[in-house]
This record gives C-alpha cells, sequence and structure tokens, in this order.
C-alpha cells in the first residue's frame, strides 16, 4: 500500500513515516508544500532508516502530487491548515482514504485545552472539506510525537480509530497494527471524533504534571 503523508516534514508526519518505512513493507510518500523540502527530509529518513539497516527510498513531493500517488493520504498537518490542505489537493485523492490526526488545542500557564473548529472535530473539518465519495478517518490523535519517531522506543499504546465507513476504519487499525506496539481500537462513527481528539490535551498536561512521563500515551484494557 502507497501512504502519503501531507505535511510528513513535522513531527507527526516524521514519526508515522519513520514506523511504517520501518516496521512494514509500505510505500511512504512524503509530501509538502514545497517540494525541496518533501526531498530533504526524505533523504533524512532514509539516511536514519538506513543506519539501522533499512535501505530503502522514500520520495518527496508537493503535496498535491503526492496525494495523488497515495492509496492511503495521512493529512498530518496543524489544524488551522487542514481545510486549505484539503481543498487543495481534492482533486488528485481518487479512490484513496483521508486520515486526520490533527486536533485543536489552545494552551496557556495552566496547560493545553481542547478547542475544536465550529465543525465540533477536526475529522469533521476533513470530511466537510473532503469529495463526498472519499472516506475519512480520524486516527493516531494521542500519540507522542517524539516517542513515536524515536525508533529505540517501544511504542506499548493504542490509538483510537472514528469513522463513517467501517471498511475504512478497518484498514486504518490495520495500518495502526503493522507498526510494532501500536494496537488500533475502534471508536465508532466520525461524530465521535471530539470525544477521541480531546484526550490529546489530557495526555499532555499528564505528561507536564509529572514527572518522568514525558512520552505519556494511552492504553485500554
Amino acid at each position: 500500500m502507497r501512504i502519503a503523508l501531507l505535511g510528513g516534514t513535522g513531527d507527526i508526519g516524521e514519526g508515522l513515516a519513520l514506523r511504517w518505512a520501518f516496521h512494514t513493507d509500505h510505500e511512504v510518500i512524503i509530501g509538502s508544500r514545497e517540494a525541496e523540502r518533501a526531498r530533504s527530509k526524505a533523504e533524512e529518513y532514509e539516511t536514519e532508516l538506513s543506519s539501522r539497516g533499512t535501505d530503502l527510498t522514500i520520495e518527496g513531493y508537493e503535496n498535491a502530487e503526492a496525494a495523488a500517488q497515495g492509496d492511503v493520504v495521512v493529512v498530518a498537518v496543524p489544524p488551522w491548515h487542514v481545510a486549505d490542505t484539503v481543498e487543495a489537493v481534492a482533486d488528485e485523492l481518487g479512490e484513496a482514504l483521508l486520515v486526520s490526526p490533527a486536533v485543536g488545542m489552545n494552551h496557556d500557564e495552566a496547560g493545553a485545552h481542547y478547542a475544536p473548529p465550529p465543525a465540533g472535530s477536526v475529522t469533521a473539518l476533513v470530511a466537510e472539506a473532503a469529495p463526498e465519495e472519499v472516506p475519512v478517518v480520524g486516527g493516531f490523535h494521542n500519540l507522542a510525537a517524539d516517542r513515536l519517531a524515536n525508533l529505540d522506543v517501544n511504542l506499548d499504546l493504542d490509538t483510537l480509530v472514528v469513522g463513517d465507513d467501517v471498511d475504512a476504519r478497518e484498514t486504518v487499525i490495520a495500518l495502526a497494527e503493522g507498526i510494532e506496539g501500536l494496537r488500533g481500537l475502534h471508536a465508532g462513527p466520525l461524530e465521535n471524533a471530539a470525544e477521541v481528539e480531546c484526550v490529546t490535551p489530557l495526555v499532555i498536561n499528564i505528561a507536564r504534571y509529572n514527572d518522568g512521563m514525558h512520552d505519556v500515551g494511552v492504553t485500554f484494557e
């Protein structure tokens, strides 16, 4: 499967790119607003993987060109750029599946606070911006980016997956579980996305106020 990460040069994009390239046979494609930046980061990821005995080619393209090549397209951009990014690549999506890991948050002296857009959640915002025929799934929200990008660290984490298309949710859960130490769990239809996304500021606040929990995540038993 070909996975295109729009905003694949950022923190969460880097972690997912490295993990999928290292743990699976999926083809990873890096997207960015600037093709040169995408190619440069792709080369960095190749170097990191090569140092661990994994020699492969990761391509980097401008976002629209990356999206055109993806079977799954992950919108790994900040929440305030989500709608514009999806609209910019809409004509290139074809039969791709869209995945949204972004969470709207505000930060103050007390910590992080959930700040959903008027659509109710960032996942819903992606669905509003996407062509009607493109399935949208929310997932990978509650993962610490530093922990995800450090291939020396075992994850042992869960990720909650929401979406109206059950087959699309199953696909994303399978992609999650291709990453060693990550388990995907169904969390219901897209209207449940806010409940999933709001866990992220909670996790950030736990990490802030407890020593030794910088890269804390969630598991369910």
